[in-house]
């Protein structure tokens, strides 16, 4: 069985005998949070810090799904792998992959998916909430930057299925921020046009309260290309608000 290991990190990760799946698995961490324990199995995640460089390592036992690819079920880890690999085609900023690899052993299915640490990023939920904290320019780095986020993954025709603050992490710049996404397991293909769009963008605006109708617009017009007193962000503004009445009333 072939397994993923990344280019730019093979050498370091070889240099403390982890280049191998069998070694990542056998490795002794401390695990950032409780296991997931549905699906019949276990999923676990943990810290790896090696010579300045962290990461995170993934690892799972029979913790499958079905999906479209593999009717018959695959590790969770396999789908979320392969939406890296697109992503990263596609020209989409999100997290990247350093090794993959999955094992049967004994009746036993394993996976292993260890992605790069963003270190020195912050994920928009914590900038929301300090967000008064934060000035006019700020407020507009980050709106803009996460409604080009949104337009590049839909402008190439993918649906994150998990838009939440939380999975959105930004950088700052000299003139502004740097925004990628993580949690790329549900992704898949855009195929009902502002449906989708909008369905994909709501959760991210019903976990902003901290957002007023103004900078929703700003948002808004950098995702749409379009002028903040454009009628068709009205449309937009006005779908949004019906379906995240929905889903709070839901």
């Amino acid at each position: 069985m072939t397994d993923f290991l990344a280019a730019e990190d093979r050498a370091l990760l070889e240099r403390h005998g982890l280049g191998t799946f069998d070694a990542l698995w056998a490795r002794q961490l401390e695990a950032v949070d409780e296991p997931n324990t549905a699906r019949g199995g276990w999923s676990s995640v943990f810290r790896l810090d090696l010579e300045g460089h962290g990461f995170y390592l993934k690892r799972q036992s029979n913790y499958q799904m079905r999906t479209l690819h593999a009717p018959f079920g695959e590790p969770s880890f396999a789908r979320e792998f392969r939406n890296i690999s697109r992503y990263e085609k596609l020209g989409i900023p999100a997290l990247k992959a350093a090794f993959f690899g999955e094992r049967k052993v004994d009746g036993e299915v394993r996976a292993i998916l260890l992605t790069r640490a963003l270190d020195g990023w912050d994920d928009l939920d914590s900038l929301l909430q300090r967000w008064s904290d934060l000035g006019p320019a700020q407020h507009s780095a980050i709106l803009q930057a996460c409604g080009q986020l949104a337009r590049r993954l839909h402008g190439a025709r993918q649906v994150h299925g998990c838009f939440y603050p939380k999975h959105i992490f930004l950088q700052a710049t000299g003139d502004g921020y740097m925004a990628q996404l993580i949690d790329l397991e549900k992704t898949r293909p855009l195929l009902f046009g502002q449906r989708d769009r909008i369905k994909d963008l709501e959760p991210l605006t019903r976990r902003s309260p901290q957002w007023s109708d103004a900078q929703l617009r700003e948002l808004l017009a950098v995702y749409l290309d379009q002028p903040q007193d454009s009628l068709l962000i009205d449309n937009w503004l006005t779908r949004l608000t019906a379906r995240r009445s929905y889903k709070r009333a839901n």
